[in-house]
């Protein structure tokens, strides 16, 4: 149990350093754009799915987001995650609150909205035939 509390640990402590790294100049244009949705996304108040949902509720924190983050971070230049790390090091240690995307909230609300306006596409003209 132990082993997974450091793993969770140093996953949050990552995802603050790529937080730190998005804003650094010298990461380049496309690692910088795919460490933007991934921290947004992880700083997210919202899961886009959610963890009541049996299995599947969990496979973006255990599988998803960790893949991303380890690819993300061999993109950006070992100095600029090196600085990051420091950042996120001491932002942590000040115990300084987690930073939150609230426009990543936002966005996932409205994906929930336009999946269920779909849904209801889908099943609204079976059921006017099927009721009535």
């Amino acid at each position: 149990m132990e082993r997974l509390r450091a793993w969770a640990r140093a996953l949050k402590h990552d995802v603050l350093a790529l937080w730190f790294a998005c804003r650094d100049p010298r990461t380049p244009l496309l690692p910088k754009l795919l460490a933007s949705l991934i921290v947004a996304y992880a700083l997210s108040p919202i899961d886009l799915i959610p963890d009541f949902i049996p299995v599947l509720g969990f496979v973006d924190e255990l599988i998803l987001l960790p893949g991303a983050l380890y690819l993300v971070l061999k993109l950006i230049p070992p100095p600029v995650m090196h600085d990051a790390r420091n950042q996120a090091r001491a932002w942590l240690d000040a115990k300084r609150d987690q930073p939150r995307s609230w426009a990543a909230a936002a966005l996932i609300v409205l994906v929930w909205f336009a999946l269920l306006a779909w849904l209801w596409r889908v099943i609204e003209p079976w059921l006017a035939r099927t009721l009535g």
